[in-house]
């Protein structure tokens, strides 16, 4: 689902397609892939540069920051798109969106479809194309991928009446911080993507063949659900304001996003504010701000416990890891 989005990205090991295929020697089907390294891709929903790695002195992203320690992280690098599928089509296929045209269509071959036409095993958790029309409908599958795709069952009810509110009762809220026992199927989306890929990883490490396995996470992509123990890690008062969050004098309406999404959660409808200039109130912006951060300390941890599995069964040696997001987030509580 589109969302406000900044187009500051980034990507650690940058996985581009020929350079990697050079290093791992996997130009034609003929080459041995024995001694081929493994690749693990995480893509991440929404993810800004509001890490330590990059200099956040707020955001606690341990894992993350540990990854980015002994790799190679890009200090300059920008989303094609500052929105979901179009940025994710353009990366897993090498393809700038005004080629693409959104749609993923035509012969264009796919980072994984590439590896699997050379010997590799393919795999996909949860989001890693963009849903629907975007990758046909179907995740490109069967031609990325040696499996059907993982999505995990939870993740129907990201939208749905699962925020506890002041009030007691359930509520479709941006703002969604929950006690994980108490929601549907008792767990979330991210969670079921880490155990279903440590699975894989189990699975694979007895495998003759080099794998691709590709995880992509929801957090902290809209409306901010994640559990709530990870809100006690930014109180509200130490939570700063955007110093840049009025609307600039004789701003070009067609440079403004409305955040209409945003504006359908319940607990957003509930401030009334005007469309579309309507300033959000200085507390709630701190509210999103805390719940953006929180759902990026939850993702640490799902990241964290992913990269201890890979080095628990002995794939860490043997396995390029690349992190990235498909852009980054935006709106007037920005920093």
């Amino acid at each position: 689902m589109p969302t406000p989005g900044s187009g500051r990205g980034f990507l650690w090991l940058g996985l581009v397609l020929s350079s990697v295929c050079v290093a791992l020697g996997c130009e034609t089907q003929a080459n041995s892939t024995t001694d081929a390294l493994n690749i693990l891709l995480i893509i991440v929903d929404d993810l800004r540069p509001s890490l330590g790695c990059y200099g956040d002195k707020l955001v606690r992203s341990p894992n993350i920051d540990q990854l980015a320690s002994h790799s190679l992280l890009f200090q300059n690098a920008f989303a094609q798109q500052a929105v979901c599928a179009p940025s994710r089509v353009s990366f897993l296929t090498g393809r700038r969106p005004d080629t693409t045209r959104l749609v993923h269509a035509g012969n264009f071959s796919t980072i994984p479809q590439y590896f699997k036409e050379n010997g590799y095993v393919t795999m996909s958790v949860g989001k890693v194309f963009h849903p629907g029309i975007t990758s046909n409908h179907t995740d490109d599958s069967p031609y990325s991928w040696s499996f059907p795709p993982y999505h995990p069952s939870s993740e129907k009810y990201e939208n749905t009446k699962t925020c506890r509110g002041p009030d007691g009762e359930l509520h479709a809220n941006l703002l969604c911080p929950v006690d994980v026992v108490d929601v549907p199927e008792g767990t979330l989306p991210d969670k079921q993507s880490t155990e279903q890929a440590i699975q894989l990883l189990e699975k694979m490490k007895t495998s003759a063949s080099p794998f691709f396995l590709a995880v992509g996470y929801h957090k902290p992509h809209i409306p901010f659900r994640y559990p709530k123990e990870f809100q006690k890690l930014y109180p509200l008062e130490n939570i700063t304001l955007a110093p840049d969050s009025e609307v600039p004098d004789g701003l070009p309406p067609v440079a403004y996003n409305p955040w209409m999404d945003i504006r359908q959660r319940e607990d957003v409808q509930a401030l009334n504010i005007s469309v579309p200039y309507g300033p959000i109130p200085v507390e709630f912006q701190r509210k999103i701000r805390q719940s953006y951060f929180a759902s990026v300390s939850y993702l640490d941890t799902q990241v964290g416990r992913l990269l201890s599995a890979l080095d628990d069964l002995q794939l860490a040696n043997s396995t390029i890891v690349a992190f990235t997001s498909d852009h980054g987030f935006l709106m007037r509580t920005d920093n």
